[in-house]
């Protein structure tokens, strides 16, 4: 007979979420992000604090890359990366990430190129199903190209931001984000300059390295805009539960894994 108790749990109170900017279980839900990080520019310098005497989001440092002119502002992106820890062992966030890529560079949706992108998977077999649904082309389209596999960003080896990039943010003392999908985020780990460190899903690291700014409500403001000059929310691209799992009962298949895993003690 079965003593134990029951818990319930309402799906409908499951909300998106990331955590930061500081720390890894500092939880900020999605639709709260902005404010939440606003709130931390004034607070003094702590688990979430960062004491900045101008918190105005409207503080800009301009610059110039590769010909063209952009701006920086408190909670731009600078560093976005998909990493190689649990989020990239579960092939449906994965290919839900493929999706949501493929559905932003058909919208015209792309990444702003100073922002330093990565895709490091913790497996050769993410490798094989991106190749196999086609979505490897929509993460290099995005800038999400394959650096490697293992530990990268998480522990500080994304590598240098461009030199403009550096004096933009030095200049105006600004805080700026990196996004990405490991399982640490303390500040200065990541990089020196990204006070701000947000741990989110691979789909959300996209989304926010489109966007270009943590600095808005992810949820429903638009993201950026499509070919016609149209806004574009999240909503709008998006993948439904039943797309994604269309993709993984097309390409997650058993020899993948043996195929990979089989000849590890074997590879030269």
């Amino acid at each position: 007979m079965f003593t134990g108790e029951i818990m319930e749990l309402d799906l409908g109170t499951v909300l998106p979420c990331v955590s930061g900017p500081k720390r890894p279980h500092d939880k900020v839900q999605l639709s709260e992000l902005s404010a939440d990080f606003k709130n931390c520019l004034s607070a003094p310098v702590g688990f979430k604090g960062f004491n900045i005497a101008n918190e105005n989001l409207d503080t800009k440092s301009s610059f110039t890359y590769e010909g063209a002119e952009y701006e920086l502002h408190h909670g731009s992106v600078v560093i976005a990366a998909i990493t190689s820890c649990t989020n990239t062992s579960n092939p449906s966030v994965m290919l839900q990430a493929g999706l949501l890529a493929k559905k932003a560079v058909e919208k015209g949706l792309s990444c702003a190129p100073y922002i330093k992108k990565s895709l490091s998977p913790g497996s050769g077999v993410v490798t094989k199903y991106l190749e196999l649904s086609g979505f490897n082309e929509y993460f290099d389209k995005l800038g999400f190209t394959t650096a490697g596999y293992g530990c990268m960003t998480c522990i500080g080896n994304s590598g240098n931001l461009p030199e403009v990039v550096d004096e933009a943010i030095t200049s105006k003392d600004l805080v700026v984000a990196s996004v990405l999908s490991g399982n640490r985020n303390f500040e200065g780990r990541v990089h020196p300059l990204t006070r701000a460190n947000y741990l989110a899903s691979p789909p959300l690291v996209m989304a926010a390295a489109i966007a270009g700014t943590i600095a808005i409500d992810l949820a429903t403001d638009p993201i950026g805009k499509d070919k016609d000059g149209n806004p574009v929310t999240l909503k709008d691209i998006w993948p439904t539960r039943d797309e994604v799992e269309q993709v993984v009962q097309a390409v997650i298949k058993p020899e993948l894994f043996k195929e990979f895993y089989g000849q590890t003690l074997t590879r030269n």
